[in-house]
């Protein structure tokens, strides 16, 4: 499980997550309080709100490279969308703790 801090100004509620995860990933399934999807090479896709973060279970499958890359995309575009930072920021945070 990962956890996502939302950019001052980004925070969004389970439903507005639920709009962009239908937009990026198709069929979303809600179950106690969880958002769960599934996209090419993510398997399962878990998404739910943990205090003032967003939390992210995801289990991937194997899959031809072009697939898994498409997922990736996607995926990032999705945590953009959700949290308004960008990998590379993401990834800056992540160092940092």
């Amino acid at each position: 499980m990962r956890l996502y801090d939302f950019k001052r100004g980004h925070k969004k509620n389970l439903e507005e997550i639920a709009e962009i995860m239908e937009e990026l990933f198709g069929e979303v399934k809600r179950e106690n309080g969880h958002l769960i999807a599934s996209y090419g090479a993510l398997e399962r896709i878990e998404i739910w709100l943990e205090g003032k973060k967003i939390a992210a279970e995801t289990t991937s499958r194997k899959t031809e490279a072009s697939v898994a890359q498409e997922t990736l995309k996607r995926w990032n575009e999705f945590l953009f969308r959700v949290t308004g930072y960008t990998a590379k920021e993401r990834k800056k945070k992540m160092t940092k703790t």
